[in-house]
């Protein structure tokens, strides 16, 4: 018996043991980077039951514990997310950086950018608009829960219960800071808050059995097999949250938002806040992960709109289209009965199913540029017709960690006027295969990495890519024909407008209006594509600028490579070593890239 006292002794030593090296991973400086790297991650996704919802990686496991709740909004947890994040940055710089080598000193580089780049914002945390006419609690909150919150059993239908008994705390929640900043002077735009009420308005003015919030709830339960059917007893409590917790919450925002209106609010851009010019540097970096300045960034604009422009016109030249502006022949080219689909929901479930169709139709020809890609499918959705007005025209939302739900890209189909033919191959390629699913769906299949390394955001990089994508396919000849590359062409000089457009209502005092004519003249966008997209500039100042300045350093980068490697140079191997590292600051992604061509051309998959 002596020998198993002592091994309940031995058992009870490892127990404490391991409790002490959990506890002192938790409390302090952990004694390796990967587990302070995980830490950080924990802490913060830990934080966010609404972020666990969307990944859906504790579902396996038989964990939802959190599908019942909202993140906390309030002032305070703003207060102590910072104060973990400057923690962070400050263990984080306790390490060793010169020991440190490969995979480990590049999870130390992202991070310490991504943690710094946090730190120096500080001075401008109130300068954002949390109700707009793109998100906000009002738009988020009802998207999230037909689109991300799980339906298939009576504990999920019970979570989104409570989900919407507790709604009004976190409105509550997100109008105390809204308060706060206008105590400050940073005030929306007027046509924000004018689309936010319209938008409000109609949401609250359905039954609640005809609203999204109940109707995606049934529809779910409809697609469930026969042994899964359930729940239905619960469809009228869902209803009575929607009229006594939804509601309520709604018209009060409602109410602040008109009193709001009547305070002479303006359409100008940022320089208007105060402290306006610095902000706007501010968001220039965060968005670009460069430090260029906006007279830079707006002179390569004009220079690539000039570009791009010959290039239309050579095409819409031999169209036979040779009067007026470029915006103006292709409008008459989008108008043409070839390039539209029919005004009804027919017309509408065509476009979704062309779309599918363009990614089968290219997936065989993608091998001669890629050697890996990600296991999980893509879909087509639409937008929900809630919010179709002031959505931008598509987004892509990522897959689930679990592979319960594929990537998805959401069209936006409000009017199929704004979808002619010939511009629909790039919008797939950009948004889907091989733009934003290939980087963000690859990101997430990444092992061997600190987690955070697989979902850490930089917007110069992800939309950089999905922009390069769209010149990808020209160069793999996935275009049938010339129109369809103007669709191409279209696409890019969007993109160049927008360092135009967003400078300068931003840095050069531009009008709202100044800035939708120059991209109706150089674009030939529709006039509501167009608002929209100029509307959306001025609440999220700085992020249209990440698309051309993150494509241009990907093409610098790919032109580098292939100068230096010659005959070694495989564009397979160079799309390895931008993918499959995940997001990266453009300064770091360039380093990765002169490692890759010190090494002769070859990339070692993680």
């Amino acid at each position: 018996m002596k020998w198993l006292k002592r091994l309940a002794k031995l058992f009870a030593l490892a127990l404490v043991l391991v409790a002490v090296f959990v506890l002192h991973t938790i409390y302090f400086k952990p004694v390796h980077t990967r587990l302070f790297f995980e830490r950080v991650f924990a802490e913060f996704v830990f934080d966010n039951p609404e972020m666990l919802t969307s990944l859906g990686m504790l579902r396996p496991f038989g964990l939802r514990y959190y599908d019942d709740d909202w993140n906390d909004e309030s002032e305070a947890h703003a207060d102590k997310t910072r104060a973990k994040f400057n923690h962070d940055l400050e263990t984080l710089r306790g390490y060793d950086r010169s020991a440190m080598h490969g995979q480990e000193a590049l999870s130390y580089d992202i991070l310490e950018f991504f943690l710094d780049l946090q730190q120096r914002g500080e001075p401008w945390r109130y300068h954002n608009f949390p109700v707009n006419q793109l998100w906000g609690v009002q738009s988020n909150v009802p998207t999230f829960l037909a689109t991300q919150h799980p339906i298939n059993d009576t504990t999920d239908v019970e979570n989104y219960i409570a989900r919407l008994e507790k709604l009004p705390y976190k409105f509550e929640q997100v109008l105390e800071g809204v308060k706060l900043r206008a105590d400050k002077g940073i005030l929306p735009p007027r046509f924000a808050v004018e689309k936010v009420l319209v938008e409000m308005r109609e949401f609250v003015a359905q039954p609640a059995t005809e609203n999204i919030l109940y109707t995606s709830v049934t529809e779910r339960l409809a697609e469930l097999d026969a042994a899964q059917q359930c729940c239905a007893e619960l469809l009228p409590r869902v209803a009575e949250r929607i009229e006594s917790r939804v509601y309520p919450a709604y018209r009060s925002y409602i109410e602040y938002f008109d009193a709001l209106l009547a305070q002479g609010l303006s359409n100008d851009g940022v320089w208007r806040l105060p402290d306006g010019d610095e902000f706007y540097a501010y968001q220039i970096e965060n968005h670009t992960t460069t430090r260029m300045s906006a007279d830079q960034i707006h002179q390569i604009g004009l220079a690539e709109v000039t570009r791009i422009e010959q290039e239309m016109d050579a095409i819409l030249t031999g169209e036979g289209l040779v009067e007026g502006t470029i915006g103006e022949r292709v409008q008459v080219l989008a108008r043409r009965p070839d390039q539209l689909y029919p005004d009804t929901e027919a017309g509408r479930e065509q476009i979704l199913a062309d779309y599918q169709a363009i990614y089968a139709d290219t997936d065989s020809q993608l091998d001669q540029f890629f050697s890996r890609r990600p296991r999980a499918a893509l879909e087509v959705r639409r937008i929900p017709e809630f919010k179709e007005k002031t959505a931008p025209g598509a987004y892509y939302n990522g897959p689930t960690m679990d592979g319960s739900r594929p990537g998805i890209f959401y069209a936006n189909l409000r009017d199929v006027n704004e979808i002619p033919r010939f511009g629909m191959r790039t919008l797939a390629f950009h948004e889907g295969i091989p733009g934003h699913h290939f980087q963000i769906a690859l990101a997430r299949e990444l092992e061997g990495l600190p987690t955070f390394r697989t979902m850490i955001p930089f917007t110069a990089y992800s939309e950089g890519w999905a922009l390069y994508s769209e010149y990808l396919a020209h160069e793999g000849g996935f275009h049938p024909n010339q129109l369809s590359e103007l669709g191409r062409l279209q696409a890019e000089m969007f993109r160049a407008v927008r360092l135009v457009v967003d400078t300068g209502m931003h840095a050069k005092r531009w009008s709202r209006e100044q800035a939708i004519a120059f991209m109706q003249e150089k674009t030939g966008m529709g006039d509501k594509e167009v608002v929209s997209e100029i509307e959306r500039y001025l609440v999220n100042p700085g992020q249209a600028l990440a698309y051309k300045i993150g494509m241009l350093k990907i093409q610098q980068l790919r032109a580098r490579a292939q100068a230096e490697l010659g005959q070694r140079f495989d564009i397979r191997e160079f799309h390895k070593v931008v993918l499959l590292n995940g997001a990266m600051p453009l300064p770091i992604l360039e380093r990765q890239v002169d490692a890759f061509i010190a090494a002769g051309g070859v990339v070692e998959e993680t």
